[in-house]
């Protein structure tokens, strides 16, 4: 049944918007058209930004900096009941959604998504957000270019969701 729904539910709201602009007296195809046109423009807009951004990831995951920095936090991690494998999930989930979910994925496999760490994991993956692909995009492709206490907010939010991430997992799990 559901699936049934799901399958129906685009085919509904297009039928939907058509049967509401032909009642209207709009040309719903033209502008539908001229839509698909101004598309073009925001994609040649946001280009730059998304390619930008791509790369830095790259670079940032190929140098290995991950691994420097889980050497230098492993004794502070150990102190606060951190497992040291959930540190790449947080220093690239404010960077990439995709490369923190390439993450989690390597997390559930090797532990499992019952395992302590899979759980936190997930808790980090849906209470922080891509902070700084959304600075880099959005705000790049309408050129807003004072962020700074849009970055800090973010931050703090994934901070405070990171926080609270590690202490209610242990708390209920560990």
């Amino acid at each position: 049944m559901i699936n049934m729904i799901s399958n129906l539910a685009l085919p509904i709201i297009v039928i939907t918007i058509v049967t509401y602009g032909v009642y209207k007296k709009i040309d719903v195809y033209d502008v539908f058209i001229e839509g698909a046109k101004e598309s073009f423009d925001m994609i040649f807009t946001m280009f730059p930004c998304l390619l930008g951004m791509i790369f830095a990831v790259n670079i940032f995951i190929s140098s290995g900096i991950l691994n420097y920095a889980y050497i230098f936090l492993e004794p502070l991690l150990n102190f606060l009941k951190i497992p040291a494998q959930i540190i790449p999930m947080i220093i690239m989930r404010p960077i990439s959604g995709s490369s923190s979910l390439v993450i989690l994925n390597n997390i559930f496999q090797n532990y499992g998504p019952d395992s302590l760490i899979g759980k936190m994991a997930s808790v980090i993956q849906g209470s922080t957000d891509t902070t700084f692909y959304i600075l880099t995009l959005y705000f790049g492709s309408i050129k807003i270019k004072k962020i700074r206490y849009s970055l800090i907010a973010g931050l703090f939010a994934d901070l405070i969701g990171i926080t609270s991430a590690i202490i209610i997992v242990n708390y209920l799990f560990g």
